[in-house]
Formats: structure tokens, sequence, C-alpha cells
């Protein structure tokens, strides 16, 4: 494992607890538009009714002082033909956020891209800059003078989905690492495009929080697990030059960092699933402060969320985790449910109840989960009274 340089090259803007988003809760938007195995395209905000009613969906936060969104644009519906844009399928939901007062964190690549487009070959990483410049472009045009975006999704999971596994697209077996360099490659060329229109602009590079341990006691197979688990940092390591420096990599590529956490995040190494509560399980609050001392920067619960019945004790979980990381003096920016709605399954399509609000009906009206709703709604007052006793505490320190 690399250790932190002493002093970042860009140190953090924000000295408090909350400066950097407008909610300290944020509603998460699916927005995947991969390619499964069977060529199938996903689009997640159209099958979710979102892309439709995104009004109505922004409309229903302020009951519950959320201010703050994950969303996504959908690459492969605005540059059908290279460098020809169509912002029909944005434009509408980027409006609805600014007429509703919420923030959002817009991803520009959630897994998917242009049919014509080869992930592989340098024009993706060309292409993907010219798009990002001109969303940026187009954000400035609309008034947006400080836009949040996340370049690339999960470039982590991505690698391994996409090009170890042959998951979803571009389906590559063993070449894992060749497609994160392309996609760190991508990320860098975005952000140094966006930058160019707006010098403002801040970043939330979003990858899994994981923990994998060994359930043997061979010194082989523990050291395998631990290299597994530190594989983790490799991208946000990419990011910044630490590895890979030929791929760009500069201190300040990395502004945010998103972690992305749920219940399936901690397994054994070539064995099952850790669940809460078992002996190896490894606290929440830990793996912040182990993500902190590492990179030195703002973090954001970027995703979280469980289904069904799972919803209520995994979001009280994750918020005490989160209030001990912050008296521990982790940066913690917010926590972002996800996904905010029910979804379709990316495999079968299959009724996923993970929502704070379930599917639309047809004048795009979402009943809610209640015990997750009635949690939520109280949870910024919670958060708010204790974000202001740290800083009450911190300010007291400093007068002492």
């Amino acid at each position: 494992m690399s250790t932190p340089p002493e002093q970042s090259q860009r140190e953090p803007r924000e000295r408090g607890h909350h400066a950097l988003f407008n909610s300290f809760v944020m509603a998460g938007y699916e927005c995947s538009s991969q390619r499964r195995q069977d060529g199938r395209r996903l689009d997640l905000l159209a099958d979710t009714g979102h892309a439709r009613w995104a009004h109505k969906d922004y409309a229903q936060l302020a009951g519950l002082n959320v201010r703050c969104a994950r969303d996504g644009l959908r690459w492969h519906l605005i540059e059908r033909s290279p460098g020809r844009y169509d912002w029909s399928s944005f434009l509408p939901m980027l409006r609805a956020a600014r007429d509703h007062g919420v923030q959002v964190i817009w991803d520009l690549c959630h897994y998917g891209y242009p049919d014509d487009l080869d992930v592989w070959r340098p024009s993706f990483v060309d292409r993907f800059a010219r798009f990002a410049g001109a969303v940026a472009g187009l954000m400035a045009d609309e008034g947006i003078s400080v836009p949040f975006y996340s370049p690339v999704n999960e470039i982590s999971f991505w690698s391994w989905a996409g090009g170890d596994v042959g998951y979803f697209n571009p389906n590559a077996h063993g070449r894992g690492q060749e497609l994160k360099h392309q996609l760190v490659r991508a990320s860098i060329a975005a952000i140094e495009a966006i930058r160019e229109r707006a010098p403002a602009a801040r970043f939330v590079q979003c990858d899994p929080l994981i923990n994998v341990v060994s359930e043997s006691q061979r010194s082989e197979d523990i050291e395998n697990a631990e290299r597994y688990r530190v594989a983790q940092f490799e991208a946000w390591d990419m990011l910044i030059g630490r590895q890979w420096p030929g791929l760009g990599g500069q201190e300040d590529y990395l502004d945010i960092i998103g972690a992305n956490f749920y219940p399936h995040n901690q397994w054994y190494f070539h064995g099952g699933r850790i669940a809460l509560g078992e002996s190896d399980y490894r606290p929440l609050a830990g793996m912040l402060k182990e993500l902190h001392q590492r990179y030195q920067r703002p973090l954001l619960i970027s995703e979280t969320g469980a289904e069904d019945e799972e919803r209520l004790p995994w979001l009280i979980y994750v918020v005490d985790q989160v209030l001990m990381a912050l008296e521990r003096g982790v940066p913690v920016q917010g926590i972002c449910w996800y996904p905010f709605l029910d979804y379709p399954g990316w495999d079968d399509g299959r009724y996923c109840p993970t929502g704070v609000f379930g599917y639309a009906d047809g004048e795009g009206e979402r009943a809610p989960f209640h015990p997750l709703h009635l949690q939520l709604k109280a949870l910024p007052e919670r958060i708010e009274a204790r974000l202001r006793e740290l800083d009450a505490r911190r300010a007291q320190r400093l007068r002492t």
C-alpha cells in the first residue's frame, strides 16, 4: 500500500464538516446504461420513469429536506453520431433540478457509451473529453456556475465487470487492468475539458469501498486477500499519479472521493459474503478513516442502500458509522441513498424494492416506503445537530 504525501498539492477547500453540498442526505437516481452480454442496452432512467417524471421526482425531495442528488446523462442518446449532440434527453432533467433547487452530481458515463465507439481505442478518450466539454458549456449556458460531475462511474467495478469477467460492455475477459487504464485516461481528459469551460467545477470519483479477508491462516492466502483488498485503491492512485504515472495522473484530478458501500461489499477471498454482525465484518467508520488517511480528501458516501426489509436497519447502521467517522475527524460530506427509486434488475428485470419511493403510476406519482421515508425525513435534523455539536467542539479546541 502506498502512503499519502505529507501534504497534498491541492489542499481541500472545505474546513467544516458540511460545506460542499446543499444537504447532507442525497437522493441517488439509478442511471446505468450499459449493454448486457446479450446485447440489450439498459436504460434505468427510462425504466424507472425518472427521465419522464424528473420534475415530480425532484419535487418530492422537498418533503424530505433533501436538496442534493446524483443523476446522470445518457451519452449514447446524446451523441448518436460523432460530434452531433442532441440534448433533448438531458435538458428537461437539468432544468427540473434547477427549478426545484436541487444540486446535482451528474454522472457523465455510467457504464454506457455510443455504439460506434471502441472503448479500447484512443478515440474513446478523445470523444469522451469533447462530450464532457460540451456538457460543461451547455450547463454554463443554463446558468450553473459551479457544476458537480462524476466523470466515469466506478472505474474499478467497471474494469472488473467489463474487462475481466465479461459481465457487460465491452464484454472482455482478462483485460481488466487495460480497461482501468483507459477509463482513468478518459476521466482525466474529461476533467481537463470541463475545467476549460467551467474552472470552478468539482469532481466526485466514485468507486466501491470493500473489505476482503482470508478464511485460512496460511500466509499466502492472507497476502492474496490483502492484495485484492488494496486493489480497491488503484483507480484513485492512478488519478493522482501514484501508480502508472504515464497515464497522466496528478494530485488535482482527485477532488472528492465517492465511496460506494452496500451490504455485499465485504467477503472472504474465494469465499462467501461476510454479513454485518459477523466477527470478520469490518466497521464502516474504520474503512472511511483509512480512506481519508490515504488521500486527505473530503469523502462522500456516494451510494449506499439495501433491499426490501433490510433498508431501514442498513440506513441506521450507515448513519451511525458515518457519525462515528465524523467524530474521528473524517470529513464525510454526505450520504446518498441509492437507488432512490425502486428499479428493475439489470439481469432479469425483476422488481427490486430498494427505493424510498416505488414505481410511478400513469401520472408520475410514487408511493413511499414509509419506514425508510420517515427515517430519512428525520435524518437531516439529526445530522445537522451533530455537525453543529462537532463544529462547536472544534471551535472550543481552537480557542483553548
